[in-house]
């Protein structure tokens, strides 16, 4: 039995469990000539064993029809994985859940003492289902249907939004604010952005004078801890590019201002879209608003939930991903209960990245007895102690350069 049919076999037995694709969110996202079709049973078929071996687009087998599949479309049901690639080269996915993306960064010096942080992004390219370089953005959130994404342009603060095409790689509009943005985020359901406002570069750096990284040299770039320079926040219609803007001050000691705040905090939303939070460095950690920036209490289901955590709350809501629960030589996570934050279950994974079905995550993970940085993608179920591998381990420490990092998104 040769390496591709022991993935196969692996991913399959995993897969066992999978529950019913959640509804395609696509339809409410700017729709971009989006052309539904019919399938026969035989020729979904026939693709799904094609994607799993190669994890690209095949084309349809529906009465002669010779447009190909996109390549978000393909196996939604099962797992498609590259434990053999890191950084990852072709489509990475589990259910409904994709590797919309993902992005390194690495420090640009500007003058002899101070640089800023630039990302490069790496999207998922529709057709050929393989990860393309783009140097032209700065911020960038996948829509769930992974069919457009919102752009920010690389001199940050900006003062406009780019919503792009995933289909052709063009910008199809531009929506203009008042206030510099820096981050953007779309809405559960992508029918909203929540994009957040500084007064200067959140992405800016400064020579460190002392050994950061602990390679021996003064080398290191690092930020101006506490000294946020966020101002509010807007909330956004996507249809329609309406919004209002609403400031957000954070009292914390008069002498360090912002000191509650990472230099870089962007606004998100709730799990239901009806709110949005901002993560806190200090207690209570998770401060929740109002579409008109008022302080109000988490959702009851979200009392629990940590920012840092990026999986958040199954898609029923029944349950939360937590914190690492692991030792010194182990690695596992919490399933927490979201109404009480008393823990359900331990599974394996050193952070929980993403939920794949109220069952099943996607988490990084290293291999045992290795170092914590040298971790990868694998795919997580409750009740079971078994990981399957979805992409080739990460090399590098926390924070170094060229280490990527995942987007994630509905399919």
């Amino acid at each position: 039995m040769n390496m591709d049919q022991l993935v196969r076999d692996a991913l399959h037995e995993q897969a066992a469990d999978t529950t019913t694709t959640p509804p395609d969110f696509a339809g409410r996202v700017l729709a971009v000539r989006r052309r539904r079709r019919t399938r026969t049973i035989a020729g979904a078929a026939v693709a799904t064993a094609v994607a799993v071996a190669v994890g690209v687009a095949v084309p349809m087998l529906d009465g002669g029809k010779d447009e190909p599949r996109l390549a978000s479309e393909i196996n939604r049901s099962d797992i498609i994985a590259h434990p053999d690639q890191s950084p990852p080269r072709d489509l990475i996915a589990a259910g409904n859940t994709a590797l919309a993306a993902y992005s390194t960064y690495s420090t640009v010096k500007e003058t002899e003492d101070r640089g800023v942080s630039r990302r490069t992004y790496y999207l998922l390219d529709q057709e050929t289902g393989k990860y393309v370089k783009t140097t032209k953005w700065s911020i960038l959130d996948v829509a769930p249907g992974m069919r457009t994404a919102a752009v920010l342009e690389k001199k940050l603060p900006t003062k406009r939004i780019g919503l792009l095409d995933l289909l052709t790689g063009e910008v199809v509009r531009w929506i203009p604010v008042d206030r510099g943005v820096a981050g953007v985020k779309f809405s559960p359901d992508g029918s909203k952005l929540v994009a957040t406002t500084y007064s200067k570069n959140p992405d800016l750096r400064f020579k460190a004078d002392y050994d950061s990284d602990g390679d021996g040299k003064k080398n290191d770039w690092t930020t101006q801890f506490g000294e946020s320079d966020r101002t509010g926040f807007y909330v956004i219609d996507v249809d329609s590019g309406k919004g209002s803007w609403s400031k957000v001050t954070v009292h914390d000691d008069e002498d360090m201002p912002g000191s509650s705040l990472n230099v870089r905090q962007d606004f998100d939303f709730s799990h239901d879209g009806k709110l949005v939070y901002s993560g806190l460095t200090s207690e209570p950690h998770m401060q929740y608003y109002d579409f008109e920036g008022k302080e109000v209490a988490a959702p009851a289901n979200e009392k629990y939930l940590h920012w840092f955590v990026d999986a958040g709350l199954s898609p029923d809501g029944k349950l939360a991903a937590g914190d690492f629960a692991g030792g010194a030589k182990t690695t596992a996570s919490e399933i927490n209960d979201p109404y009480t934050g008393k823990r359900l279950h331990k599974i394996p994974g050193q952070q929980l990245l993403a939920w794949v079905d109220n069952k099943r995550l996607i988490a990084f993970d290293i291999a045992p007895g290795t170092n914590e940085f040298h971790n990868r993608l694998v795919l997580v179920t409750i009740g079971s102690d078994k990981t399957v591998p979805l992409s080739g381990f990460r090399k590098g420490n926390d924070g170094a350069a060229g280490r990527w990092e995942p987007i994630f998104a509905e399919r």
